[in-house]
């Protein structure tokens, strides 16, 4: 006898604006203030799921068409929700410069960071109607907690703007600062794996920032990635110089061909979260060998449900796998960590910005101990909502328009007029 769920009366986006430090990369340095979307379905039997996504323009409207759609269905029709919208793909030339770090921005990798928020709050919503936790509904836990990688960046101590909130970081601008980053995020959560955001200074000075934390924290894996920043004849030179030092490098080069010519001559792993980020992209890059290790996001690949199919190709084809991060809360943070739950071969520690968010819209911040953030075992996603969080963070959104698009080369030209985002490999 098939028992019915509850259906989808009604789905609440709230954009909102989050405090965010100024963290350089290959783009420019994040902005003052970083845009996410908080999704909430609404069901017939009360329940109320969250989600969360990327907040800009393009991701909004997106979301607020789609979501005419949910209404209706089913809480247990995930299948279906990850269906939604999908149709013709094509480029979108006019987004914001910064959405160059996560590859080629197409209209259907919108639609998937948009459901995927969906996705996610039927799934909470499921799990709380049930009872049991997320990962149980993905097939069941198979550890208890879920690493996470200290993630590192090259940082100004203030953004140079005016009546900005200020962070608890200091600056970051070369291996002592560095390291001294390093320390806090040990002290913050005991974070043993590290990862630089490189593409910033000159190679040299970012291999003298690796070896810096090699030697402060021996045995402790390490990554670099400046998101297809150098030149093949840099990534073949950082590549050569830090071989046995690194885990891997994360997307040395933007080309597929230069990354598998670099894997061939220098046998060093290489990561990417640009190049592989929809199925499309999976046959060519693991044909011609250009990567070893996939950085899966739920938020690109269209939810947790991808996530596991993704896993599932990795393993068949012998790939390692972690976990991607951006900017994010606590509600895309507790969603990470359940698909994270249910993966046997998850082979690296994951990313996470999560320790540089000063705020969040739950009631409770997740902790991490050892690096790990233990897997909820409450029904759904394990977390609840702080509305009055969350209307502050609306409140500003409202108020500060300027801040509704990521826009790190803005950013950037604030303190530097000049400045123009590389349109080639930086070194």
């Amino acid at each position: 006898m098939s028992v019915a769920l509850p259906s989808i009366t009604g789905v609440r986006l709230t954009p909102i604006l989050i405090a965010d430090p100024p963290l350089l990369n290959l783009s420019g340095v994040h902005q003052p203030y970083t845009p996410r979307l908080i999704v909430e379905v609404l069901t017939s039997a009360g329940v109320i799921g969250l989600g969360e996504t990327y907040g800009d323009a393009v991701y909004l409207e997106r979301a607020a068409a789609l979501s005419r759609e949910l209404i209706g269905m089913s809480i247990g029709a995930v299948n279906a929700v990850a269906g939604l919208g999908r149709g013709a793909d094509a480029l979108l030339n006019d987004a914001p410069a910064a959405s160059g770090l996560r590859g080629v921005l197409t209209t259907d990798k919108v639609r998937s960071s948009v459901v995927s928020a969906f996705e996610v709050a039927v799934f909470d919503a499921l799990g709380r109607h049930l009872g049991v936790p997320v990962h149980t509904l993905l097939g069941g836990a198979v550890r208890d907690r879920v690493e996470y990688s200290g993630y590192l960046f090259y940082k100004w101590a203030e953004h140079p703007v005016e009546g900005a909130s200020s962070d608890d970081w200091d600056a970051a601008l070369d291996p002592a600062g560095i390291v001294a980053q390093a320390r806090k995020f040990l002290a913050y959560g005991g974070f043993r794996s590290f990862k630089l955001k490189g593409g910033v200074l000159p190679p040299e000075q970012e291999i003298a920032a690796i070896r810096a934390l090699a030697a402060e924290f021996p045995g402790a894996p390490l990554r670099l990635d400046p998101n297809g920043g150098w030149s093949m004849r840099t990534a073949l030179q950082v590549a050569e110089e830090l071989a046995g030092t690194i885990e891997y490098l994360e997307d040395p080069t933007a080309g597929l061909d230069d990354l598998a010519e670099l894997h061939r001559r220098t046998a060093i792993p290489l990561a990417t979260n640009m190049i592989v980020t929809c199925f499309d992209e999976i046959r060519p890059a693991f044909d011609r060998d250009a990567v070893q290790i996939v950085l899966s996001d739920h938020h690109f690949w269209g939810g947790l449900l991808a996530t596991r199919d993704l896993a599932a190709i990795c393993r068949t084809y012998g790939r390692g796998l972690s976990i991607h991060s951006n900017t994010h809360l606590g509600i895309s943070l507790a969603a990470m960590t359940q698909v994270a739950a249910t993966v046997p071969d998850l082979d690296y520690a994951c990313d996470t910005h999560y320790p540089w968010q000063s705020e969040d819209v739950l009631t409770e911040r997740f902790r991490f101990t050892d690096g790990c953030v233990a897997v909820p075992d409450a029904p759904g996603l394990g977390v609840d909502l702080d509305r009055a969080a969350m209307a502050r963070l609306h409140e500003r959104w409202k108020a500060l328009p300027e801040y509704r698009n990521r826009d790190d080369v803005a950013a950037m030209r604030r303190a530097d007029p000049a400045y123009r985002a590389p349109a080639a490999p930086k070194f």
